[in-house]
């Protein structure tokens, strides 16, 4: 492995570990009576370190793996599926296979972006990037680029879609399976498309 690898591993790591610290004092003390210097010490960094991986306390909550991995697994989903089966392909791999902690964590961090309102009006905020983020992924698989208008279109009404499905999720208390709501939720968009 390179070292430029070896490097980004390692700071992928430290990364998820202060995030650990961060919803570890979250759920001790609560979202907003915990400061960023708190969760540095609890983290064994500076605050500036602290804000070198993550430019907000919000985004220790916000930013997770699960968006650049549904990305991928679009992208190796089976050439012969369209776009939106493409993504449910993904979301079935992706979501199918959390261990039970990253679900319980997962679970964790949407029940606070519910709650805490900072966090919903980044949430909200985010949702521009997410469309283009699945956008870029089944882009190719029509022959469209990324910002044609049905391509932003298309992964809008996806991301609709999963939107009130983790919200359902959230609600459940994880009772319910993830993978299979949010696939669910994409089979019916999926039925008022055509690529």
């Amino acid at each position: 492995m390179s070292s430029s690898g070896l490097r980004e591993r390692k700071k992928q790591k430290t990364r998820w570990a202060i995030q650990e610290h961060a919803l570890r004092l979250f759920t001790e003390q609560g979202y907003d009576a915990t400061t960023v210097e708190q969760i540095a010490a609890a983290a064994e960094i500076s605050p500036s370190t602290f804000f070198r991986y993550f430019a907000t306390k919000e985004d220790v909550v916000l930013d997770d793996e699960y968006d650049p991995m549904l990305g991928a697994a679009v992208a190796a989903a089976p050439a012969d599926l369209g776009p939106i089966d493409a993504l449910r392909h993904a979301v079935r791999t992706t979501m199918g296979n959390l261990p039970e902690a990253d679900r319980d964590k997962l679970l964790f961090r949407s029940r606070l972006q519910n709650s805490v309102p900072a966090l919903r009006a980044r949430l909200l905020d985010g949702l521009l990037g997410n469309i283009k983020l699945i956008a870029a992924a089944v882009a190719p698989r029509i022959g469209r680029p990324e910002d044609d208008l049905e391509v932003q279109i298309m992964a809008g009404a996806c991301l609709g879609a999963m939107l009130p499905a983790i919200f359902a999720w959230v609600d459940s208390n994880g009772t319910l399976d993830l993978a299979k709501v949010v696939d669910d939720s994409l089979a019916k968009v999926a039925k008022g498309f055509t690529p």
